[in-house]
């Protein structure tokens, strides 16, 4: 059994480690960020069963999915609490409530040794879970944010930016006005506050806004660029692994 500990905190992942030594589970990986989790599945053959954490240092662990197509079974660890997991406990292979607990380690691994489901299964588990996790339905999300500007204070409303963009290490808001300005916070920080009505993460680096779209064309390896209203400093492409998801979004 070839098996992956994705977890940042490295005392929790050297005591699950341990942990599943005892069980005669052998873990072959541990990665500790969403970053370092990409440059190892584009380089290395899938395991057979993940231990994932799903809030890393760098963002949600499902960004690592939305980038690859996980063909892995998967054992969430987690801080959050029963009541949101219990509504999808029975489409998941299991979940471990930090701080894991020896038996229920062993019943979860026994799981999956009698029964390891079906790849599109778990890519439906990950969509399901992120939904229940970041948009709950009472869910309040930003409709202004405040750029601080010399010793001016500018407030931008969320209907008048085109999109959010990464750029070496920092992030951008760029406006219906054609102006860019420099906000904290990464893009997974923003992507958890604006309304997925409007806003939709298109790859790694750019969130754009609906109304911000001009064009939408056909591009290489079944992958669509955007063409926005005023930004053009670079192009925008949809990931493949997001243009169902997008075409879904914009009807």
């Amino acid at each position: 059994m070839n098996v992956l500990i994705i977890e940042d905190e490295k005392p929790a992942a050297r005591r699950l480690n341990r942990m599943l030594a005892q069980l005669g589970v052998e873990v072959n990986t541990m990665l500790h960020s969403v970053e370092e989790a990409l440059n190892w599945f584009q380089v290395n053959t899938h395991p057979d069963l993940i231990f994932l954490d799903i809030q890393l240092s760098d963002g949600l662990s499902f960004e690592i999915f939305e980038e690859i197509p996980v063909k892995s079974a998967i054992i969430f660890t987690t801080a959050y609490d029963e009541y949101a997991l219990k509504a999808f406990k029975l489409n998941s292979i299991d979940y471990l409530l930090k701080p894991i607990d020896e038996d229920e380690l062993k019943v979860a691994v026994n799981k999956y040794k009698e029964q390891r489901p079906e790849e599109s299964d778990l890519q439906v588990n990950i969509n399901e879970i992120r939904k229940l996790l970041i948009n709950p339905i009472d869910r309040k999300y930003k409709k202004r944010f405040t750029i601080k500007i010399g010793q001016h204070i500018k407030i931008i409303h969320a209907d008048n930016i085109e999109c959010f963009y990464s750029e070496n290490k920092a992030t951008y808001i760029h406006t219906s006005e054609n102006r860019n300005y420099l906000i904290d916070h990464s893009l997974e920080h923003w992507s958890d506050q604006l309304d997925p009505e409007q806003f939709f993460r298109v790859n790694r680096t750019f969130i754009v806004h609906i109304n911000a779209i001009q064009d939408i064309i056909s591009y290489t390896n079944s992958r669509l660029k955007l063409v926005l209203n005023s930004y053009n400093d670079q192009e925008i492409i949809v990931s493949r692994d997001r243009v169902k998801d997008f075409k879904n979004w914009i009807e």
